[in-house]
């Protein structure tokens, strides 16, 4: 019988064989298998061999995610016809037994009802958009408003996961950990993937699985930022410990690390160098980063006062600027509150009160400063919401289910065609009858504009290639410049 020895011999796995083999074939393998992940210098990824696949139209991409789903009959999808069917119930033949959530499906009606906000049309385009978005409205020429956006899901977090990792399935890894992953970052003193969430809105949890790497190695996760204390948990040095102490502390932290990644080949370890590296860096990137002493008085009047306090969402838009600027490479920004069973009216409006502004400063700002030809940004929520009212439908109120097979997203920058409506919907805002655009096209799209081709960038996992578009997804071509 073998004894224990040889027994622990054999079963010694092929990551500590080619991790404890100095020279030969053993060392190549391992170079091949972790490839950058043993990037020893602590700066963050150049990205893949081989991509960018073709030129890129932009650079980083700033994504404003309306947490809640805004309904688009309030904001771009005009239907001035439903006025004379309010209080009607939705036909049959445009519902065609298409699903509903549990809080309308025991309903006896549907009644639909009309937006009660005005529509007008707006720029050289002629879009037509509501006036709960006076500041968006002088920007439509700069945009690319979908109109016929679909997804699969029906409920918040896995709409929102959908968007975000291209599943409805908590675990794959983020549209920001994808693009860093593959294409790297350009800043050696920020993170590539940066995540802002405004403070305070309540509404549907956000969880950091939605900005997280999923099985790609941690190092391609988000970094949420805060509002309050260190921008970054952990940032400033503890009490009695100095910025050269720290170097030193991190140095001979560093040298116990990588004895420990020549031993075993993790690449987490690896991941973890780089993390402290990228932390000692941030200790002087993100307090100049985050301070706005310098901005003038004209970029708050253009991003709104709101832009003064931490943590709001103006502050976030022009903290995002500020990252590109930079070039950090994935921003995304969280709002919630846009999730209205009832009382429509006055939670909308308290909705786009709080982000019309500043959005459209950010799109504005970009441009005045040469960002925007290489920026896409992008504005939307997880899905639309009903033309029925949920709920008692009033002479003055009404709220509206989930609805997600059709809901605007506009886009603006990046290689994108401006002044641009692309979809159509039936009378009742109900069905895409032209152009439909799914969520894994609009994520073929973001990384098309970036130089990536979705079909090719794959990780593999569990015995298969992922990519975060699985085996769907079709650029939108018609929404891009020749």
């Amino acid at each position: 019988m073998s004894s224990l020895t040889d027994i622990e011999r054999l079963a010694t796995t092929r990551r500590q064989f080619f991790g404890r083999a100095a020279t030969g074939i053993g060392a190549a393998a391992l170079g091949a298998l972790l490839g950058k992940d043993l990037q020893a210098a602590g700066t963050e990824p150049l990205g893949l061999a081989g991509l960018p696949h073709h030129p890129p139209t932009a650079k980083r991409v700033i994504y404003l995610f309306m947490s809640g789903g805004p309904s688009q009959m309030e904001t771009f999808d005009h239907k001035p016809a439903l006025t004379g069917y309010r209080g009607q119930d939705l036909p049959e033949s445009i519902r065609k037994g298409q699903r509903l959530t549990g809080m309308t499906s025991t309903q006896l009606r549907f009644p639909v009802v009309e937006s009660q906000f005005a529509f007008a049309q707006h720029g050289q385009s002629g879009a037509w958009v509501s006036e709960l978005l006076p500041h968006t409205a002088k920007i439509v020429d700069e945009l690319c408003i979908i109109k016929s956006m679909q997804t699969d899901a029906i409920n918040h977090d896995p709409a929102v996961t959908f968007f975000q990792t291209g599943s409805q399935i908590a675990g794959r890894p983020s549209m920001g950990a994808w693009a860093t992953y593959g294409l790297g970052s350009e800043c050696e003193d920020l993170p590539g993937f940066v995540v802002l969430v405004t403070r305070g809105t309540g509404g549907q949890p956000l969880y950091d699985r939605l900005w997280g790497s999923g099985f790609l190695p941690t190092r391609y996760q988000g970094v949420k930022f805060r509002s309050v204390g260190d921008p970054v948990l952990y940032l400033s040095n503890p009490p009695g410990i100095d910025h050269q102490q720290r170097r030193r502390y991190l140095d001979a932290l560093n040298a116990i690390n990588r004895m420990a990644l020549d031993e075993s080949g993790e690449p987490e370890i690896a991941t973890r160098i780089a993390q402290y590296e990228m932390a000692y860096r941030m200790q002087t990137s993100v307090p100049d980063l985050t301070d706005l002493s310098a901005e003038p008085e004209e970029t708050f009047r253009l991003y709104g006062e709101d832009a003064r306090t931490p943590g709001t969402f103006a502050a976030n838009c022009l903290l995002a600027r500020r990252l590109a600027e930079r070039d950090v490479r994935f921003i995304q920004l969280y709002h919630r509150g846009w999730d209205q069973h009832n009382n429509l009216p006055s939670g909308i409006t308290k909705q786009c009160k709080a982000t019309d502004q500043a959005s459209a400063a950010l799109v504005m700002d970009l441009k005045r400063r040469g960002l925007l030809d290489d920026t896409l940004v992008i504005w939307g929520g997880e899905f639309g919401r009903t033309v029925y009212c949920q709920g008692r439908l009033t002479d003055d109120d009404y709220g509206r289910d989930h609805h997600p097979r059709c809901f605007p997203v506009w886009m603006a920058g990046g290689g994108v065609k401006p002044g641009m409506q692309l979809g159509e919907t039936d009378d009742y805002s109900y069905n895409v009858v032209a152009d439909p655009v799914h969520v894994h096209d609009l994520q073929a799209t973001i990384l098309h504009t970036l130089g990536v081709d979705h079909t090719k960038l794959t990780y593999r996992f569990q015995g298969r290639a992922f990519r975060l578009t699985d085996v769907h997804g079709n650029v939108v071509k018609s929404a891009l410049k020749a």
